[in-house]
């Protein structure tokens, strides 16, 4: 392992990109997964009526929909953490206003404007990382 790769891994904000990266990998991929499988929850009672009313098909097939673009959204962060972070908070975004929207449901939208506001701070860290490693490719060019 290399000095700089050392002093990385070291550096308190690369922890906090390290571990927010993982953790909206990691998460959109099994919560979407678990869309198809209903292991850890109904997911359709998660689904405010008007927008059952508005999606084709049944609230199953709504869910699996959105199990599909979680798994994409959690690629994405792990392709490209500076485009994925703010993907996955628009798309938490969405989930709020779904939970907003649906009695009983406030204390998991709080939650995820939790989330929400996390995903941002990790495209912002990325958006560092991404600088910090273009500057020492470029000052090891030259």
């Amino acid at each position: 392992m290399s000095t700089d790769q050392s002093a990385e891994l070291r550096d308190p904000a690369f922890q906090a990109y390290a571990l927010l990266r993982t953790v909206f990998t990691v998460a959109p991929i099994l919560f979407g997964l678990d869309k198809f499988f209903n292991l850890m929850t109904d997911w359709t009672s998660y689904l405010a009526p008007w927008i059952n009313d508005i999606v084709p098909g049944t609230a199953t097939t709504a869910m699996e929909i959105v199990g599909v673009i979680e798994v994409a959204a959690g690629l994405l962060v792990a392709v490209a953490p500076r485009i994925g972070a703010y993907v996955v908070a628009l798309w938490l975004a969405g989930i709020i206003v779904n939970l907003l929207t649906l009695p009983g449901y406030y204390d998991v939208a709080l939650r995820d404007f939790g989330l929400l506001v996390a995903a941002l701070a990790l495209g912002r860290l990325a958006q560092a990382r991404t600088a910090a490693v273009t500057r020492r490719t470029t000052v090891g060019i030259r």
